[in-house]
């Protein structure tokens, strides 16, 4: 599943939601934000590494992906790796398995993968910094976010719940919005 938006549009709770609602629900739900992970840091986060697979490495550690297994993957800012670590992610997604740095054996993975961007995939395929192949792969089943400012009532909905989370978390009484505040909004 692809999730498409602005900044603020909630793909994060989509996908979330759409693991809670999912027969993986009981399964870990690994939430990995690609735009956090530095590219030197990128392989040994999402496959991880066997001890002594490099300096430092003094003990083995499941990479992200490995962590996902069974469950659901969210990929957060897919538009944001480089080519090289797309490629990774592709032959992840293609052949259905990972390996950790310095091993020698391959495991095989079952995971939904969920992915959020706020960029425009599409125009970066044409623009040559999106591989059109993980494109094809991610997008299965698209959902576009609209942001707030084009959902109408959807304000005055959240305004309405948030006036009564609110008022029951600080023990006050919720008042009404009035016809011109929600005018307003």
């Amino acid at each position: 599943v692809l999730v498409t938006g602005e900044n603020g549009t909630g793909k994060d709770v989509v996908a979330r939601e759409l693991h809670r609602l999912s027969h993986r629900a009981q399964q870990p739900l690994v939430c990995i934000d690609l735009g956090c992970i530095p590219e030197n840091l990128f392989e040994s986060e999402l496959f991880g590494y066997e001890k002594g697979a490099f300096t430092g490495a003094d003990q083995a550690k499941e990479g992200r992906i490995e962590a996902a297994d069974g469950g659901t993957l969210f990929l957060d800012e897919i538009g944001n790796p480089s080519l090289a670590m797309q490629q990774k992610l592709l032959t992840v997604i293609e052949k259905r398995q990972t390996s950790r740095i310095g091993a020698t054996e391959v495991k095989y993975i079952d995971v939904r993968i969920i992915a959020a961007t706020n960029a425009d995939l599409k125009a970066r395929v044409a623009e040559g910094t999106f591989r059109q192949d993980l494109l094809y792969r991610l997008n299965t089943i698209e959902l576009h976010l609209p942001p707030l400012r084009e959902r109408g009532n959807d304000i005055l909905l959240l305004a309405r719940h948030f006036r009564k989370l609110y008022s029951a978390r600080h023990k006050c009484e919720a008042k009404e919005l009035t016809p011109q505040e929600e005018k307003m909004l």
